[in-house]
């Protein structure tokens, strides 16, 4: 009998303490095809909306802002865009993946297999990482061929990518698992995501701040993000990014395992 079990679960047989790698990797597939089987929306549209975002700031201000950081004004501005998009998609994908299971009642599809909170976890976050990513680094071509500004430090720029999909990706999930409705998911995106990401230096240097908001900035880890992006892609920033650096690796690892806790209890998404 141990035997039959053994070849029934293979990797996933959690009394040897084994990982599902096959399990894992379908889920993550699953979740990459759900992004890119309707690119229009879930790429196209965030390519879009960031080039029209750094047209209007061109042609509402242009080269009268001056420069910011020793740099024209759009170069600065493009890391906070570029950052703030590939968040609102990594956050969108693995939100909307775990409340659409939910609303369709086949949430049980996924949590049936021999998977552990630990590879649910990492596999809806495989999606969210690589639909933010593949944004992300379209964006940065994109921007480097228009404004002619090259990356001053592409392996920065790759880590804060990484972290900030990765980040946004978790708290999509720990949305998704809170939510029964569509209206609850779209209410933390309203309230929560988009002002998180457009109040945290996004458009302007928090050093312009009064000191009050800009020690609140501080307490931003989205702030760090951008920042991050920004000394990856011009050289320069408001805070080291070896702070930015420790203070996102330290709220990821707090938000996934509020999210693997949840998956392992089964909160919000057993009945």
């Amino acid at each position: 009998m141990a035997d039959e079990t053994a070849l029934r679960f293979g990797p996933g047989d959690r009394r040897f303490g084994r990982v599902n790698w096959l399990g894992l990797a379908a889920l993550a597939d699953r979740e990459i095809r759900r992004f890119v089987v309707v690119w229009t929306q879930t790429l196209l549209a965030p390519l879009v909306t960031a080039g029209l975002f750094l047209a209007i700031f061109a042609l509402a201000i242009g080269p009268a802002r001056g420069e910011v950081m020793g740099v024209p004004f759009l170069a600065f501005l493009a890391p906070g865009i570029l950052m703030m998009t590939v968040i609102q998609n990594s956050f969108a994908n693995t939100s909307s993946s775990i409340v659409i299971s939910k609303v369709q009642g086949n949430i049980v599809d996924t949590l049936m297999p021999p998977l552990s909170p630990a590879e649910l976890l990492l596999g809806y976050l495989a999606g969210g990482v690589v639909r933010g990513l593949v944004v992300g680094l379209v964006i940065v071509a994109a921007m480097t061929l228009l404004l002619g500004q090259g990356v001053a430090h592409p392996l920065w720029l790759l880590v804060f990518l990484t972290l900030g999909a990765a980040l946004l990706g978790a708290i999509g999930i720990a949305a998704g698992i809170f939510s029964n409705k569509f209206d609850q998911i779209a209410a933390i995106t309203n309230f929560v995501v988009v002002p998180l990401s457009f109040l945290s230096g996004t458009f302007y240097s928090i050093a312009t701040l009064p000191p009050t908001l800009e020690l609140a900035s501080r307490f931003n880890p989205v702030f760090y993000l951008i920042d991050g992006a920004r000394y990856g892609m011009i050289g320069a920033s408001d805070a080291s990014p070896w702070v930015g650096l420790a203070i996102v690796v330290a709220v990821l690892a707090g938000v996934m395992a509020l999210g693997w806790h949840w998956l392992r209890t089964g909160y919000r998404l057993k009945p």
